[in-house]
């Protein structure tokens, strides 16, 4: 064979088979590709994923990994959106810093549909509906811009992840108090001011300012008069992830779930633990005070006695 046809060969196949290597050791597909080679300490995840959870049929493809995140699009995703490699890993490595580890992989996978399934979805490690791994899945999109609602879904859908499998504990008890949203709106808040992302946070915020709900009662503002006060005054990050370390030490559980849901009364009892100081007051404050609380939180006290605060 000639020099020539060597050097042929050789463009041509730089052209079937290309695999961008960052300088972290992550890898981005930009062509098909046969075998990664990389200096990650986890092994790849599969180049395809076929989902087989809720109505989702599709057969996604890998676009990006690293040792926090594997993004994967479905065939319909724009392939030169590349932005959620970047944020998906920043904002995972964030929650693993503040809340811990998250199964034995400790990897995000990152599900991105364009023009189906509108909405989202997460998943954890606990789930065999997801293969065992922490998951959040997203649509419809479109995906283009990378601000305002499209990070505030992502994001939302990490805070799942958190609520549910923190501490090495499967389950939610809070869940039914607070609902899908209401503690994934201190989370987004948290993530984007841990961060850096000052815009993103300050307009998220500002939108919390006239966000009201019709739970516990009407009117109900949970940002603005539970969860901001708590994240303001009794440190950030380091309160929000202190309420779910002391759930896995003393709320209920078998094996590794929590058995189930909370009391209002045992809600600000664990908050008042978390934060170091009763919280009745800022409970009042934001959701009123029916009688049956009192009795809720005095239960509450005296069965989880070892979480102490002030003005108890």
């Amino acid at each position: 064979m000639t020099a020539k046809k060597i050097v042929l060969i050789a463009a041509i196949c730089s052209l079937v088979f290309i695999c961008a290597c960052k300088k972290d050791g992550s890898t981005t597909l930009t062509g098909p590709k046969t075998q990664d080679t990389t200096s990650l300490r986890l092994p790849a995840p599969p180049s395809t994923w076929k989902e087989h959870w809720f109505e989702h049929n599709q057969l996604l493809q890998r676009r990006y990994y690293n040792d926090d995140v594997a993004i994967y699009y479905d065939s319909d995703m724009d392939t030169t959106i590349t932005w959620p490699n970047r944020y998906e890993t920043s904002l995972w490595k964030y929650v693993k810093s503040v809340y811990g580890n998250f199964g034995s992989e400790n990897r995000l996978y990152c599900v991105y549909h364009q023009g189906k399934y509108s909405g989202g979805h997460p998943s954890t490690y606990f789930d065999d509906s997801h293969d065992y791994r922490d998951v959040t899945d997203c649509g419809a999109g479109p995906w283009k811009d990378s601000t305002g609602t499209n990070l505030d879904m992502v994001t939302h859908e990490c805070g799942h992840i958190v609520e549910g499998a923190s501490n090495g504990v499967h389950n939610s008890p809070a869940f039914s108090l607070w609902g899908d949203s209401k503690w994934n709106e201190i989370f987004i808040y948290d993530a984007y001011v841990g961060l850096g992302r000052t815009t993103e946070a300050q307009r998220f915020f500002k939108l919390m300012q006239s966000q009201y709900d019709d739970f516990p009662v009407s009117s109900s503002q949970w940002f603005k008069n539970w969860f901001y006060p708590i994240w303001k005054n009794y440190g950030g990050n380091k309160v929000l992830a202190k309420f779910f370390l002391l759930l896995s030490e003393y709320f209920p559980k078998s094996g590794n779930a929590y058995t189930r849901d909370m009391t209002w009364g045992e809600f600000i009892h664990f908050w008042s633990g978390a934060a170091g100081v009763n919280l009745k007051d800022q409970a009042t404050t934001a959701f009123g005070w029916p009688s049956e609380w009192d009795i809720e939180f005095a239960q509450a006290q005296k069965a989880f006695s070892k979480i102490t605060y002030t003005g108890e």
